[in-house]
Formats: C-alpha cells, sequence, structure tokens
C-alpha cells in the first residue's frame, strides 16, 4: 500500500495507539511461509473497507493486502477485543485531557438493514424486513461513548457506559443528566436509572412530544450521520454480530480521534 494512503488512513497518532493493544503475531513453530504483512497497513485496508463500504474482495490492488488478509486480520483482533481496547483508549486520552463533557448526555439508536446473522429482526420501521439496531450513548458535544447492537425488533434497552478516565479523580462512568425519546420510556429504565442516580429526561409517551428534547438530543441525531461516513455502516453485512460490533466500535474510534487530534 503507498505510504501516502496508510499516513492517511492510519495515521501515526493513531497507529501509536493500536501498537498498545494489538496482540503480538503469533509464531509459526514449523517456520516458512509468506512474510506477515505489516500491521499498519493492514489496519489501513480494514479503515478502507470501513469507510469507503466496499467488500473485502474489492480492496484496490494498489492497497498490496488482500481481501483474504485483511479480513483474517480483521477477525483475529475482533475476537482479541481490539477494537473494543482502541474505543476504551482513545476514550481514556480525551478523558485524561478533559475533553469528555458528562454533564449532559443523550441516547439514541438507529436501525440498518440487515442480510444475515445473528442479533437481527423484523424491523416494525421498514416493513418487517431484518434488521439491526445500533444504540448510541454520546457526551455532551457528540462524542460516541457507548455503543452496542440488538435485533431490530427488540426495544430499547439499558445501556452502559465502561469506565473512563477523568482528567481529575477517579475514573467515570455516570452521566451527570441522560436524556432519550419515548422509546426509552419504561418505568425500569427509569428505575433503573434513579437506582444508579442517574438524573434522567426522558419523553413521556403519550404525553408530550420528543421534539421539545431536540435542543439537547440533536447532538446524538449528529453522532448517527458522522457514524454514516463509514459506509459499511449503512447495511449489515456480517453473519457474526461480533463483527458488525467491531464495525460500529471502529466507527466511533474514528469519531474520537479526530477530537483528539484537533
Amino acid at each position: 500500500m503507498a505510504a501516502a494512503l496508510v499516513e492517511r488512513l492510519a495515521p501515526e497518532s493513531l497507529w501509536e495507539l493500536f501498537q498498545r493493544v494489538v496482540p503480538p503475531a503469533p509464531e509459526r513453530p514449523q517456520g516458512g511461509g509468506h512474510r506477515r504483512r505489516g500491521d499498519r497497513e493492514v489496519l489501513a485496508a480494514i479503515i478502507f473497507v470501513a469507510t469507503s463500504g466496499c467488500t473485502w474482495n474489492q480492496l484496490p490492488p494498489g492497497c498490496g493486502v488482500s481481501g483474504v488478509t485483511a479480513f483474517r486480520r480483521f477477525s483475529e483482533w475482533s475476537e482479541a477485543r481490539v477494537w473494543a481496547k482502541l474505543r476504551r483508549l482513545v476514550l481514556d486520552e480525551l478523558g485524561s485531557r478533559g475533553d469528555l463533557d458528562w454533564s449532559r448526555c443523550a441516547i439514541d439508536s438507529v436501525s440498518v438493514r440487515a442480510v444475515k446473522g445473528q442479533l437481527t429482526g423484523p424491523n416494525p420501521t421498514d416493513r418487517g424486513k431484518k434488521g439491526s439496531n445500533i444504540h448510541l450513548i454520546v457526551d455532551r458535544s457528540g462524542l460516541p461513548l457507548s455503543i452496542g447492537i440488538s435485533a431490530a425488533n427488540l426495544h430499547d434497552s439499558q445501556a452502559l457506559i465502561p469506565p473512563i478516565r477523568s482528567r481529575r479523580g477517579p475514573r467515570r462512568r455516570k452521566p451527570g443528566k441522560l436524556h432519550g425519546d419515548k422509546g426509552y420510556d419504561y418505568r425500569h429504565l427509569r428505575r433503573w436509572l434513579a437506582s444508579r442516580g442517574i438524573r434522567h429526561r426522558l419523553a413521556r409517551r403519550g404525553i408530550e412530544s420528543s421534539r421539545r428534547l431536540g435542543r439537547h438530543r440533536w447532538v446524538v441525531e449528529r453522532t448517527v450521520s458522522w457514524l454514516s461516513g463509514c459506509r459499511r455502516l449503512h447495511g449489515r453485512y456480517e453473519r457474526k454480530p461480533e463483527h458488525f460490533l467491531a464495525l460500529t466500535a471502529i466507527a466511533a474510534t474514528l469519531i474520537c480521534h479526530r477530537r483528539l487530534t484537533n
């Protein structure tokens, strides 16, 4: 892969963080075989697939990495939870700099059409076609703090925020206030949030419109549009849910990394 393309897709700052979470290459006791492609080249190829929306076999020859190699390494790193660790590491860097605003967070979900795989179901908003939901919690500025996936026919449920480094004091995992639309108006959710000491503002079904929360919830809707910048998320083609979750983690990491380098 051309050095300029690698630098654009996997810049030095992202590569330094990636090196801290990627497992060492497996050894070949028998020796021989082809030389293993460099991790940075493969990382750039995976990011190319995620952002361009092409299939693994459509990787251009100029990448220098075959689609088989890129997918095999993507599966290997997904199984080792590399993408989740990388996202947490980027969030820790942002938190230690004080760039995460926990005072007011928002939660939402978006449905994508799914071709096959687990954690799919008939989408009530898409004429019953199979789909999956991406769940998202963002901070006040729209940076994704937590992501998850579920079948499209399941109601929105609890979403947990992992402990993230703070500029001062212990790690933080609770927002000052959480905003959500009527999809989260359930008594058990309100009780759960109250038990965690989280103030919440959830639109009440049949009583008020979700539009009244728009001045606070628009940030999560903007983040959903940022996620669509990774075109591989426009539809779900991965059979394994952990692979689809890995792609959403890559998209969220790229969003947070842009803030880290600005």
